[in-house]
């Protein structure tokens, strides 16, 4: 019987206590939900299970909130909760960088390094500079209301001096490269300020963000190399401007009824129902132009093998796109990540495979000789 009080006495004190955190916890999921829902807080609910079995999320979206207050609107205007732009704006980088590295080695890590560093702070200003210009479209749409410049967290002063410390914190990296790729990269801001502005005045915007985001194609190679070579670098760029005319213009779709509204102009516009035979057609090209690439490289099996699976999961992203669920265009266009990675993977094991190839064709040679 004393054990069975005990049990009793123990399973109503943990109750209480558990009823107590349910309700501190409770006010403060409210909270959360006024500012945003659970999945913004980076919350993941677990069906069946109470307050202990919720679990934080490591999400970018988590690590923002997780930032003192005052921070956040500026994080949020880098779009540092939403890192696929970023990882857009860097993996063209990583495939020049990959095709510049000597027969059989890996690319240059360090380099690796700075650009990912320069690809955060150039994708935060671009969003800086995009959202400085569009402010005022972005109070009309109902997914960029809540930036932080449209909603009013941060002043368009307040945005301009940001703007100047990304800049200058981006000037750093590129003067840890050559001359040559300095004086490159540094022509690129003209598009980085310019771009914003072709959604007014033209159906493809999309068209100045592939020259835009697609410069690391031309840079990655030129800071390994000390120059540019035309029969590679130009194929490499002109793939990725291919590209972004594919994922961007699946993330336009998302916007498209609110862009007709207020006079905004894209490729989601321009293409409508026809927009699946003008991503067949893009991704061809870009195929066509990463065989080039690779034949120009002197590039090995593995490469073709990505190229192959790029060209699969691309198949697969058009032939599935239902331009009319912006839930589904969200989707396709994060998805493109996997695209990039894919084709670095290719570039990197094809640049091995070419030492083995090397050793192989020595060994013979020296075997001759002997014979």
């Amino acid at each position: 019987m004393l054990g069975a009080g005990g049990a009793g006495l123990a399973r109503a004190l943990r109750a209480g206590t558990q009823a107590w955190l349910w309700g501190s916890r409770g006010r403060s999921l409210a909270l959360a939900r006024a500012a945003g829902g659970l999945h913004a807080w980076g919350r993941q609910p677990s069906a069946g299970r109470g307050p202990r079995g919720r679990r934080r999320s490591l999400s970018a979206a988590a690590v923002v909130n997780a930032a003192p207050r005052p921070l956040q609107p500026y994080l949020r205007l880098m779009r540092l909760d939403k890192p696929i732009g970023t990882w857009l704006l860097y993996l063209p980088c990583t495939w020049s960088i990959g095709l510049a590295a000597e027969p059989g080695c890996f690319p240059d890590w360090c380099m690796l390094s700075l650009f990912g560093t320069g690809a955060v702070l150039m994708r935060g200003a671009g969003c800086t500079i995009n959202d400085m210009w569009d402010q005022d479209y972005d109070k009309k749409v109902t997914r960029t209301a809540s930036r932080p410049i449209a909603a009013g967290d941060i002043s368009t002063f307040q945005s301009f001096v940001f703007l100047g410390a990304q800049l200058t914190l981006a000037l750093g990296v590129l003067l840890c490269l050559n001359h040559y790729s300095i004086a490159l990269g540094a022509s690129s801001l003209l598009l980085v300020i310019t771009y914003p502005l072709m959604k007014r005045i033209t159906y493809w915007p999309q068209l100045a963000l592939g020259l835009t985001f697609n410069w690391g194609a031309l840079l990655g190679w030129s800071a390994i190399k000390g120059s540019c070579e035309p029969s590679v670098c130009l194929p490499l760029y002109f793939s990725g401007i291919m590209w972004t005319l594919i994922y961007d213009t699946i993330y336009a779709h998302q916007d498209k009824k609110d862009d007709a509204l207020i006079g905004l102009k894209s490729t989601a516009l321009r293409f409508r129902e026809d927009t699946k035979q003008w991503l067949s057609g893009f991704s061809v090209v870009m195929l066509g132009a990463l065989s080039l690439v690779g034949v120009n490289s002197d590039q090995t099996a593995p490469y073709y093998i990505a190229l192959a699976a790029v060209g699969a999961h691309l198949a697969h992203q058009v032939y599935t796109l239902d331009i009319h669920r912006p839930e589904d265009c969200w989707d396709k266009f994060t998805s493109n990540r996997t695209v990039g990675l894919m084709l670095f993977v290719g570039i990197v094991l094809g640049n091995l495979w070419k030492e083995k190839e090397t050793g192989e064709t020595k060994k013979l040679t020296d075997n001759r000789i002997e014979s």
